[in-house]
């Protein structure tokens, strides 16, 4: 039996739950969770705001832990191991995006925590080729929020072959953010905070931006037009996204990891004038988070973390819904 904390109602609190996974599948592993980062998706789903959880549900889908069993055909990772998994539990391994390596755009892929149990439990298990071995050098204690924060910042660095020469800008310093200005930095490039916040200014220097606009001064941004090749939005709030277009150079992109919920009021012609780019994307796939914990562990980057223990998760998961979270909590057995 599994031992775990589930919601068993929208919003409501979570509470020890027992399941039975079953017989291991021969291409599973099941993995003993040390650490468990808690996310802003993980309310969404215990709250229900997407329409799709399945009650009860053990949410966590930021698993840092050891393997204790492993499927036989899994040839690859061994008992013992310590891995990581993060969004996705599973592939099809069979349509034309598996086949090329885009595991994270896999169609079927099998959220950890949509129809799944996920971390918040002693155990969890998933497909082998979902679970990533964790290379020495990385905190383990706070290797937990790359498998979701992390790689879904550090993705397009990948996806759209970021020079180390360019200049980019990260809206929003948070859970998000405080990671982007990390790995942009380490990359090599001029980077920039827009933030609201006079203390997190400050902080946003610390962590590896360059400059930092106050993101409620119309004067500071209009001042920055034409400056980036990239704006990478983590925030999920309605911004006037306009003037955030014409702070990028021609060829420029405005990237979306934040899910805003209202629709985009973009000047098409700002677009055309300038051939810029809007677009989004998810986390990464496997390959492109081995590499993120190989580019973290070389250049010390790890997300600022508040600790609780997991007989304290309502404690924590109230934490992270007051917004107060700095920037990213973890739980901890």
């Amino acid at each position: 039996m599994i031992k775990a904390f589930a919601a068993f109602e929208p919003g409501g609190e979570l509470k020890p739950f027992e399941y039975d996974p079953g017989e291991l599948k021969s291409h599973e592993v099941e993995i003993d969770v040390h650490y468990s980062g808690i996310c802003h998706s993980d309310l969404s789903v215990i709250d229900n705001e997407w329409e799709m959880t399945q009650y009860p549900v053990v949410p966590g889908h930021e698993v840092v832990g050891e393997i204790a069993k492993v499927g036989d055909h899994v040839k690859y990772l061994k008992v013992g191991q310590t891995v990581g998994l993060g969004w996705h539990a599973g592939y099809c391994n069979e349509c034309a995006l598996c086949h090329s390596g885009d595991h994270n755009l896999c169609a079927t892929a099998q959220p950890t925590i949509i129809g799944h149990h996920g971390g918040f439990a002693d155990k969890v298990r998933a497909d082998a080729n979902s679970v990533v071995p964790i290379p020495g050098g990385v905190e383990l204690e706070s290797a937990g929020p790359l498998f979701c924060a992390g790689i879904t910042v550090f993705n397009p660095l990948v996806q759209f072959d970021i020079k180390p020469t360019e200049k980019v800008a990260v809206i929003g310093i948070g859970g998000l953010g405080h990671l982007a200005l990390q790995f942009l930095n380490a990359w090599g490039c001029e980077v920039t905070a827009f933030t609201s916040s006079e203390e997190k200014k400050k902080e946003a220097l610390g962590l590896g931006a360059h400059h930092a606009l106050n993101s409620r001064d119309q004067s500071e941004i209009e001042a920055a037009t034409g400056r980036f090749n990239l704006i990478i939005s983590t925030v999920n709030v309605n911004l006037d996204w306009n003037l955030y277009l014409n702070t990028l150079n021609p060829r420029g992109r405005l990237h979306f990891v934040g899910a805003t919920l209202d629709p985009l009021d973009i000047n098409v012609f700002s677009l055309i004038m300038g051939q810029r780019s809007v677009s989004g994307s998810p986390v990464g796939s496997p390959s492109t988070i081995t590499r993120m914990l190989e580019f973290a562990s070389l250049h010390n980057i790890k997300p600022v973390i508040e600790k609780f223990s997991f007989d304290d998760i309502n404690e924590a998961i109230t934490r992270l819904r007051s917004g107060q979270a700095h920037y990213r909590i973890v739980l901890y057995r």
